[in-house]
């Protein structure tokens, strides 16, 4: 049986089923600048981690609820992943993906420094989804997320990278490009482009 295939920049994949974002130093506004435009019917889930103090008045979710057109959230231990809503990682927490595209919430060691740590996130999400997966690593002052993305590359989802120099701290984006040649490496103002795209129908 022939798989449903989707056409994206000209090469056929498999179609999507979550997207995740990935960031630290700057990632506020880089987020924002991606998401801002994604419509209402937006089919796929999207996980956003970013570094911050570990507390519990968090106000992340509630900034981008206001600025963005798509439903946002706090992911919440055990909730399942569903289309049309953009999940912000709870501070103070690591965020996981299990198996059956449920969250996962736990507070093990920080990983470089960080809890939640993109590392973490991107390593469950890539056992869970495989290729039907994308994920982004944004501007950012760590290494946190470079290897998970070449995790998610491993089982052959599709790996994004904002390009360094467009970066407002270029060191996460290079910790990436260190250890692999990602699928796409953007500027914010092509990337938000490209996961409209992400979003195409099966062929």
């Amino acid at each position: 049986m022939n798989e449903q295939r989707i056409m994206l920049r000209g090469r056929p994949r498999v179609p999507l089923q979550a997207l995740l974002l990935g960031a630290s130093a700057g990632g506020v506004e880089a987020l924002l600048q991606l998401l801002v435009d994604l419509p209402p019917s937006y089919r796929l889930p999207v996980v956003c981690l970013l570094h911050q103090p570990d507390r519990n008045d968090s106000l992340l979710a509630d900034l981008f609820a206001r600025r963005l057109q798509l439903q946002v959230k706090e992911a919440a231990d055990k909730e399942y992943l569903r289309g049309g809503v953009v999940y912000v990682a709870p501070a103070g927490y690591h965020l996981s993906i299990e198996a059956d595209r449920s969250f996962s919430l736990s507070r093990e060691e920080p990983r470089h420094f960080s809890r939640p740590s993109i590392d973490i996130l991107f390593e469950s999400a890539a056992d869970a989804y495989g290729a039907r997966l994308a994920a982004a690593l944004l501007t950012g002052a760590n290494e946190d997320g470079a290897a998970g993305l070449l995790a998610i590359q491993r089982a052959g989802g599709l790996t994004l990278v904002q390009d360094p120099a467009d970066a407002q701290v270029p060191t996460m984006p290079e910790a990436a490009l260190a250890l692999l040649q990602p699928d796409f490496l953007l500027p914010l103002t092509a990337m938000r482009l490209l996961l409209a795209e992400l979003d195409a129908p099966p062929c």
